[in-house]
């Protein structure tokens, strides 16, 4: 189940940025919302906001080092824990679908751009997307984790 969610993740991401490098140029912008959000074809030859940019070799080996370790702690540690096992699904989802732009593409293409209180962020994709819902979900899993330790314990 969980790893539909990474499959999912990465089908959608696939997808929408096929739709993206098939129909838009490099820089070309449509409005959606008018000062908040637009669809921006960009590419990203780094990390988040560009950083370590041509460092492809580095991604390659995060990455693959990061998947292993999320799908082992997904069959020891998550076991009977959803909500740990949801957040590890997006994370691997999210790793992937960067993964394969940067081995076919050598870059990542990253086209939801949105202004936040006219705070231009940096535009980003549904893999990026399910990395950060990922990491939110992993917090509030070890937080939930941890309250369960200490009544435990305080039992």
């Amino acid at each position: 189940m969980y790893y539909l969610v990474a499959l999912l993740v990465v089908l959608l991401d696939q997808w929408t940025k096929w739709l993206i490098v098939k129909n838009m140029e490099i820089g070309e912008s449509v409005e959606v919302i008018k000062d908040f959000f637009y669809i921006t074809s960009h590419r990203n030859r780094g990390a988040a906001w560009g950083m370590l940019e041509g460092q492809l070799w580095l991604f390659y080996i995060i990455t693959v080092v990061v998947a292993a370790g999320i799908v082992y702690y997904m069959q020891t540690e998550a076991k009977n824990k959803p909500l740990m096992k949801s957040a590890l699904g997006f994370l691997l989802g999210g790793a992937i679908g960067n993964f394969i732009d940067r081995v076919f593409r050598k870059e990542v293409v990253d086209f939801f751009n949105t202004y936040i209180f006219s705070y231009d962020f940096p535009i980003f994709n549904i893999a990026d997307a399910a990395l950060t819902i990922g990491v939110i979900l992993l917090i509030i899993a070890m937080f939930i984790e941890d309250r369960k330790e200490k009544r435990k314990l305080n039992g």
